[in-house]
């Protein structure tokens, strides 16, 4: 009895092994091809990761842009660069397109900078062992890049990307966009009205996850006034409690009225105050100078508001407003915010992209995608774009640490990704 339930246990497994693998005969030759390209898509990926290109080291933004321009115009795509204007301080963008007349027009988005700037220390593209490689920017999102690249090129060599529409749009600003954004994203946007569907290749969460959704992320700039008297006055009528307690009293407020909200995070992120202050927006370093016998006279804290929809951002700030305009005695205050990367909601378009990704990944073996948690991720590019079309993210490398000295990459994984990404952009274009 027991080798018969063996043997029909056997049966069953083959079975759904072959009924899961539902791929045609040119889907098979993608396959292959990414495999005889790997060993190109590694050299490439190390390539840039080994160029620092951190925000603010604008040659090094553009020197990875010179990478992909090279390597996307051996697969027939047209390529520029976009540039900004000189007062947002920031590189630009890549850009390379196919145009064509069949099937969905594909909008892909990367973006060529990271965390780590020139004056950081470097750490290079280096194999830790068979299954993991780190270095700088390598999930974030570099390794994303090389994937975009990777599939269109397999596409390319077996020539269904004929008569197709596809745009790359690589910024160069995605970890620190230049200000006002709307400035920065201004032709990302436009040009991402003209297809379908937008895929951004950001870190995966997991191998079978999938994002539909994105927080907002905006800023708020808080500002108290005391009357600046001996410390021995304080709390009293005719004096007050100063800045730094007004500034304290409303943080409290917003913690104990916001906090627990779904979907929704404020974050103080630094505070000054004393007799007097300075603060530099750009650099985002400041000074104040005060001694413990003297109430404070003024009081500056910066923070971020992050977000799920526009209606829970104005919801939020105007709990915040109300909160900042209840002043204790002898102060004053003023909050002003200011608008950053909108949020990416999910919608049922988002949602049909992710079944579409579950059936490519069920019919090559690698198991179910699901819809990640729609609060779980920060803001993104994509999230510029979501309001205008069906939008899926988080098709990138897989890994851990980003942002980090041990920013990793897990190379176990990533051809799989790149399998599953070149099928499932294939039926995209072919809808």
């Amino acid at each position: 009895m027991i080798k018969i339930n063996g043997f029909i246990a056997c049966f069953l497994l083959l079975a759904n092994s072959l009924f899961s693998y539902q791929l045609s005969d040119v889907e098979k030759q993608l396959l292959e091809r990414i495999d005889r390209n790997y060993n190109e898509t590694v050299a490439l990926l190390e390539e840039t990761v080994n160029i620092n290109s951190g925000t603010f080291n604008l040659e090094g933004v553009r020197e990875v842009g010179r990478v992909f321009e090279r390597e996307f115009s051996k697969i027939g795509f047209q390529t520029e660069w976009v540039t900004l204007p000189d007062s947002l301080r920031r590189a630009g963008h890549f850009v390379a397109t196919r145009k064509g007349t069949k099937g969905k027009k594909l909008f892909f988005i990367g973006h060529l900078d990271t965390v780590f700037e020139k004056d950081m220390p470097f750490y290079p593209f280096t194999f830790v062992d068979d299954n993991t490689a780190k270095g700088q920017g390598v999930n974030d999102m570099k390794g994303g890049n090389v994937m975009i690249f990777a599939t269109l090129k397999a596409l390319h060599e077996l020539g269904l990307l004929e008569d197709k529409t596809i745009t790359v749009y690589f910024t160069g600003d995605e970890e620190n966009a230049g200000s006002p954004s709307w400035v920065s994203r201004l032709d990302f946007v436009e040009r991402a009205k003209q297809h379908d569907y937008a895929l951004g290749y950001e870190t995966a969460q997991g191998f079978n996850i999938a994002t539909v959704a994105r927080r907002g992320a905006s800023g708020w700039t808080l500002k108290t006034k005391g009357r600046q008297v001996h410390s021995s006055g304080v709390f009293r009528e005719t004096v007050g409690y100063g800045a730094i307690y007004e500034a304290a009293r409303i943080l409290n407020a917003f913690r104990e009225e916001l906090a627990g909200e779904q979907y929704l995070t404020f974050n103080p992120g630094q505070i000054i105050g004393g007799s007097d202050i300075e603060y530099n927006e750009i650099s985002g370093e400041g000074s104040a100078l005060g001694k413990t016998n003297i109430v404070a006279r003024e009081a500056l804290v910066t923070g971020d508001l992050r977000f799920l929809g526009e209606e829970q951002k104005e919801a939020a700030r105007e709990k915040m407003r109300k909160i900042v305009g209840q002043n204790l005695n002898g102060t004053t205050a003023e909050i002003e915010f200011e608008d950053g990367i909108p949020s990416m909601p999910p919608s049922s378009g988002n949602y049909a992209l992710v079944d579409i990704l579950n059936k490519v990944s069920l019919d090559i073996g690698f198991g179910e995608v699901k819809a990640g948690d729609p609060g779980s991720r920060g803001a993104g590019d994509i999230s510029y774009v979501a309001g205008y079309l069906d939008c899926i993210d988080g098709l990138g490398a897989s890994g851990t640490g980003a942002h980090s000295p041990a920013e990793t990459i897990n190379m176990k994984e990533y051809p799989d990704l790149i399998k599953r990404s070149t099928l499932y952009v294939y039926r995209l274009i072919n809808m």
